[in-house]
């Protein structure tokens, strides 16, 4: 989620797609229109894991959700990854 003016270099390719993999896993655990998608850390590293086109290893994953999470595309509460903007990325 960096922004024009951020300095940082963008996210590498790979953990775009880790984030876009996890955004078809996760759910909405309400019916309200304010509800957020999430998804629980353990099955976010299993999905990304098992999935045979990404062919990641665990710290690999493990990498790309401390990434997604320093840059905002996730915060976590309570060992869930919930999706920050769900309108604007997923």
């Amino acid at each position: 989620m960096a922004r024009v003016t951020d300095p940082r270099p963008p996210l590498p390719e790979w953990i775009l797609e880790c984030y876009d993999r996890l955004c078809t896993q996760a759910c909405r655990p309400d019916a309200g229109e304010d509800s957020v998608l999430l998804i629980d850390y353990d099955d976010a590293i299993d999905v990304l894991v098992t999935d045979a086109e990404l062919a990641l290893e665990k710290r690999d994953v493990e990498h790309a959700l401390t990434r997604l999470l320093e840059r905002g595309y996730f915060y976590e509460v309570e060992d869930e990854l919930r999706v920050t903007s769900p309108e604007e990325q997923c």
